[in-house]
């Protein structure tokens, strides 16, 4: 179908099961890998649970027509996905193999650029906001992973519609967006440092964002130890400008800071609305030390309004995760 994508680290991997939110993450990893210039690598899995529950139904030749109807079933979609967005010049390879999505998934993308799941499968439940898939990729991943979720109605998928251009209900027209969470943490300046890559690549400026609260207290002794509103708000600017600067990030890429009142998930999953991506740590400061991704991520990767990447801390012998 294409060249062969093994053994290319820069390569993105994609999964795939016939569902609607694969479509998007395929379409969505395509037109990324153009602008990346990166073959990508799409793999479909199949269950070999139903032959290995009998060992009388234990066929190899059985097991080798369902691995090529899946290879088949795949290829005919990205095939289709090919044609319809005219993607046909990305190198693609496709894969089937046996075993459960979500560690077939890690295993391929254990030495790739990028992971790119939709938030729901075949497999999830339709009332889920997020699939099991997509929520095991996201917290043991060694790589990024983008999450797509399905676009709202009216919305055009990513590549498709006009740069700047918002659906009823998301934010004003403008530049496009890369939307970042900064909290002063290590993680959030690797999120920084990637989501200014990813601008670069976009054409778009880099919308960083700092949340704060100033909520009350049972005790009225915080009213003492805690600033006024107004002087929160500009230190946690100050600090997220100094952070900014500190970060080493490519030249030309305009950076835009601002600090907004509220949880930091809710205000992030706001910010983002009509961007092109949203860029996190898998954890920041308030994460349980230990834990792959931290609530705040979670929160964004559950409820984000466009595409979710979500950047891993750089593992011991791997390579640093804003690399790619």
């Amino acid at each position: 179908m294409a060249e062969d994508a093994q053994g290319n680290a820069d390569r993105t991997v994609v999964g795939v099961d016939g569902s609607p939110g694969a479509r998007e993450a395929l379409v969505w990893a395509l037109t990324d890998a153009v602008r990346r210039d990166v073959p990508v690598e799409v793999v479909s899995t199949f269950p070999v649970q139903l032959f290995l529950a009998d060992p009388f139904t234990l066929d190899a030749g059985q097991l080798e027509a369902v691995r090529a109807d899946t290879l088949s079933r795949a290829r005919a979609q990205v095939a289709e996905v090919r044609a319809e967005t005219r993607l046909t010049d990305v190198p693609v390879e496709v894969l089937a193999v046996a075993g459960p999505p979500a560690p077939m998934l890690l295993a391929a993308s254990e030495d790739a650029g990028m992971l790119v799941v939709g938030s729901r499968g075949r497999g999830a439940v339709r009332r889920l906001v997020l699939g099991s898939v997509a929520l095991s990729s996201v917290t043991h991943a060694r790589v990024p992973v983008v999450v797509v979720h399905p676009a709202a109605d009216g919305e055009v998928p990513d590549g498709a519609a006009a740069e700047g251009e918002a659906a009823e209900g998301e934010a004003p027209a403008g530049p496009p967006r890369v939307v970042v969470g900064l909290d002063g943490s290590a993680a959030s300046t690797l999120a920084l440092e990637r989501a200014a890559r990813e601008a670069a690549l976009l054409g778009a400026e880099v919308h960083a964002v700092s949340a704060y609260s100033s909520a009350s207290y049972w005790s009225d002794a915080y009213a003492v130890v805690l600033p006024p509103p107004e002087q929160l708000a500009e230190e946690v600017r100050v600090a997220a400008e100094r952070q900014v600067a500190a970060a080493q990030l490519p030249g030309g890429v305009p950076v835009r800071v601002e600090s907004l009142e509220g949880p930091a998930g809710h205000v992030l999953v706001a910010a983002a609305r009509g961007a092109r991506l949203l860029v996190l740590g898998g954890h920041g400061q308030g994460a349980v030390r230990g834990l792959l991704m931290g609530s705040v991520a979670l929160h964004c990767v559950l409820s984000g309004p466009c595409p979710v990447m979500v950047v891993p801390e750089p593992h011991e012998g791997g390579r640093h995760a804003t690399e790619a």
